[in-house]
């Protein structure tokens, strides 16, 4: 979910979903790896979609769609659907799915009034700014098109990334790396309204998710960018000191882990 093309906004590289490294270019995902290891993000996409309420005929924009898994499913529902990722080799599965699935930043969106919807799932808060993007939204948009999806939201994997930044600064590294944005639903809600749209619903939410291989899985989907701020020999050594430093918090007595996550969803629509 990041293109090898580096798009700097804000001072931090960003792309429509992926990793950054420290040098502010964009690592591709593995697609298999993020199925085996963070295969609950479309599955707990489903209220999302049910928000979305696809109808039959409509023309769907999912915007950072992966490998396709909630694309499919909103082409089973009877829409015409398009999803673009910044991720070659998840387009590429999403393509091998059968899925009209494109190459695309987030922020540079190539539409113009083509869709009845734009829908979005765990995939804007790796975007950076939101101006860009919701631009390109609603030019993608028909009048009174719908915008739709749930997003990293503040206080997202705070306990993480307070693990993260701690581990690296014991190493030396002062400047951590942001590949995230996670808005308050009071600033998302501005940003949707300077872009042109009216909010019909937004809400945040707590939601501890549990992580199908524990905490390694999620840092080595997720947080990858982090300790290649550091040198190969140490990283292994960063890795278990930030495990350890989460243990008590996200692990329970049986050896569970959960990943404290934090949601922003929102339903809005283009003003005309």
């Amino acid at each position: 979910m990041a293109d090898k093309e580096r798009v700097e906004r804000s001072g931090a590289s960003s792309t429509a979903t992926g990793q950054i490294t420290p040098d502010g270019t964009a690592a591709d995902w593995d697609p298999n790896g993020y199925a085996t290891h963070a295969g609950f993000v479309p599955v707990l996409g489903e209220p999302v979609l049910q928000l979305l309420a696809p109808q039959p005929g409509e023309r769907i924009l999912d915007l950072g769609c992966g490998d396709g898994t909630l694309t499919r499913a909103l082409a089973k529902a009877g829409a015409r659907v398009v999803g673009v990722d910044a991720s070659p080799a998840q387009v590429a599965a999403a393509v091998a799915r059968g899925l009209d699935a494109r190459v695309m930043d987030g922020a540079a969106l190539h539409f113009d009034g083509e869709f009845d919807a734009v829908f979005s799932n765990a995939a804007l808060h790796w975007m950076g700014a939101p101006d860009p993007v919701l631009a390109g939204v609603y030019r993608a948009l028909r009048p009174g098109g719908r915008f739709i999806g749930e997003m990293g939201g503040h206080g997202n994997v705070a306990a993480i990334r307070v693990a993260l930044a701690a581990v690296l600064l014991a190493r030396g590294v002062k400047q951590i790396p942001a590949p995230w944005v996670f808005p308050t639903a009071d600033a998302y809600a501005a940003a949707l309204a300077r872009n042109g749209f009216s909010v019909d619903s937004i809400a945040l939410f707590p939601r501890q998710t549990a992580l199908p291989t524990n905490m390694d899985g999620w840092l080595d989907t997720f947080a990858a960018g982090y300790f290649a701020a550091l040198p190969t020999t140490e990283r292994a050594a960063a890795r278990a000191a930030a495990i350890d430093l989460l243990r008590p918090v996200l692990c329970d007595a049986a050896g569970h882990w959960m990943a404290d996550y934090v949601r922003l969803r929102f339903a809005a629509h283009r003003r005309d």
